[in-house]
């Protein structure tokens, strides 16, 4: 409860600050330009069109931040990638995600621990576990759960046909250590095994890495992050125990829902997104109508204003 509280804390002085520093940077340009009317210096007024083009977009990423308001935004992400069917395809798409959420994290200065990785048959991974560092990584990434699709000539068919992959993203907060999940022994099974990642991944090859299973929800967590298996098993019980408390969110949302006469899918299948690369370049978000030609940009980790947009479109 205390570092909840200190965590609170810090990200209100974080925001109070920004808002601060804004308005001194606002009144100081309108003293200068009170000055420039009166002395008509051209090149002063250049100096204050810059400054207030700079200032539009703090005053934007603000706004954007204080939409950030809902319990567990501001903490840690854990990002999760899964292949969906289609085989080498449908592996490739996955690292492709892989590498777009890894470029949006360093254009953000967010840190990237990779918790478990396992690798395609032949190509890209099959599901991936990563986890994502730094304010409000899960207040940005929140809304990027989903089914991502993509469409292209597969590089993988010799006749060059066109082809339609799936990767499933999920994402949750990662939770303090004494969050108040009961996780009983009965509905648990623990599975050691040889680590081993595919070649540049950094992962050891000691019987380490660790798999739970939670028998009632069928959830599997596995971690290989670490060369101690008792150090595994902790941070698997810890997204486990994160899982368990979004799955309980979900599920009195969901009620709500109903109780409202809606329905709500929460499932793999739910798509978000298309990114297709022919018969024309187009990157859509479904739940918002936004799209963009540049699909490179997408894919090279430019994908803020999909997420400002959904988050501005939550707010509507």
């Amino acid at each position: 409860m205390a570092n909840e509280i200190i965590k609170e804390h810090h990200k209100i002085k974080n925001t109070i600050d920004a808002i601060e520093k804004t308005n001194k940077n606002i009144t100081s340009n309108l003293e200068i330009l009170q000055i420039v009317l009166t002395e008509d210096d051209s090149s002063i007024l250049k100096m204050i069109e810059d400054e207030v083009k700079i200032l539009e977009i703090e005053v934007e990423k603000l706004e954007i931040k204080l939409l950030l308001n809902q319990p567990y935004d501001v903490n840690n992400a854990i990002l999760e990638i899964h292949a969906g069917a289609g085989g080498t395809e449908a592996c490739d798409w996955a690292n492709m995600l892989y590498r777009m959420y890894t470029r949006w994290c360093e254009n953000n200065d967010y840190k990237v621990e990779e918790i478990d990785y396992q690798p395609g048959d032949t190509v890209g991974l099959k599901s991936v576990y990563l986890l994502v560092k730094g304010e409000f990584a899960y207040g940005y990434l929140k809304n990027e759960k989903g089914v991502h699709r993509l469409v292209r000539i597969s590089p993988f068919d010799a006749n060059s046909k066109r082809h339609t992959s799936f990767a499933s993203v999920d994402i949750f907060p990662e939770m303090a250590n004494d969050i108040d999940i009961e996780i009983k022994d009965i509905d648990i099974k623990i599975d050691v095994y040889r680590s081993g990642g595919s070649g540049g991944q950094s992962v050891n090859t000691t019987d380490s890495a660790v798999r739970i299973t939670h028998i009632p929800t069928k959830i599997i967590i596995t971690c290989q992050k670490e060369r101690s298996q008792i150090k595994n098993k902790e941070m698997a019980y810890k997204i486990l125990k994160s899982k368990l408390y979004q799955l309980g969110l979900e599920k009195q949302k969901e009620q709500m829902n109903n109780i409202k006469g809606k329905q709500m899918k929460i499932e793999f299948g739910s798509q978000i997104r298309s990114y297709i690369m022919h018969p024309y370049a187009m990157v859509k978000d479904h739940r918002t109508d936004y799209s963009t030609s540049n699909v490179n940009k997408v894919m090279d980790g430019h994908i803020d204003d999909f997420i400002e947009k959904h988050l501005k479109h939550c707010k509507e």
